[in-house]
């Protein structure tokens, strides 16, 4: 995330995030695992990282956290959300 970002907000707590898209007068909102995965984007974590973490959290195997973590970031990317 970077300068291409500057028109989205985010509020995020431990429940989840709500995100404002200003450009497109858009709010999406995330569950808890979706709004820790956003700040951990925000703070610039690789994916690799963020899916580790997530594993040993939640004791899910690594392939299938990889598996929908890109699912996850495919649609922030269709939501334009994301662009890296």
């Amino acid at each position: 995330m970077g300068k291409e970002s500057l028109h989205l907000r985010t509020v995020a707590n431990a429940d989840g995030a709500a995100i404002l898209d200003t450009e497109a007068g858009r709010i999406s909102t995330l569950n808890a695992t979706g709004a820790y995965v956003w700040k951990a984007l925000e703070r610039g974590e690789d994916i690799e990282a963020i899916a580790a973490d997530l594993a040993r959290e939640t004791g899910e195997q690594i392939e299938r956290v990889k598996r929908d973590l890109g699912d996850f970031i495919d649609a922030l990317k269709k939501l334009s959300l994301l662009s890296c």
